[in-house]
């Protein structure tokens, strides 16, 4: 999986939308008006890389951290204890999914009832 597909599957949760307030290369994904996913694809200090950045409790994080040291590291300009970048290069696409699952449940859990998107 690639920064494209990884955007393209969190477009596809309930009422995520893209945005590109940034101006970069990919949008980034939002519930409400909370980013839950930033995708690159490579560049700056990854080189050609894809990459995400996602959100989770810090000790997630740190557990994410220490099974896969060589792909993931601090996300450029968020909180450093919530939020990780991951080279996607050799992850299985399931564990990606759960990465981008878990950081929109997460963002989810922050918004008021009512603007949580209404489930079926």
């Amino acid at each position: 999986m690639d920064a494209y597909q990884a955007l393209a599957y969190a477009l596809g949760k309930p009422s995520a939308w893209a945005d590109n307030p940034f101006g970069h290369d990919l949008d980034l994904a939002k519930v409400a008006d909370k980013i839950f996913l930033f995708p690159s694809a490579g560049g700056g200090s990854l080189g050609d890389a894809h990459s995400i950045s996602v959100k989770n409790t810090a000790e997630a994080v740190e557990e994410f951290k220490a099974r896969h040291p060589a792909q993931a590291g601090p996300a450029p300009y968020l909180n450093k204890r919530l939020w990780v970048r991951v080279v996607l290069n050799g992850l299985a696409e399931e564990e990606i999914c759960e990465l981008i699952d878990d950081s929109y449940d997460q963002v989810l859990a922050g918004l008021p009832k009512s603007r949580r998107p209404a489930t079926p």
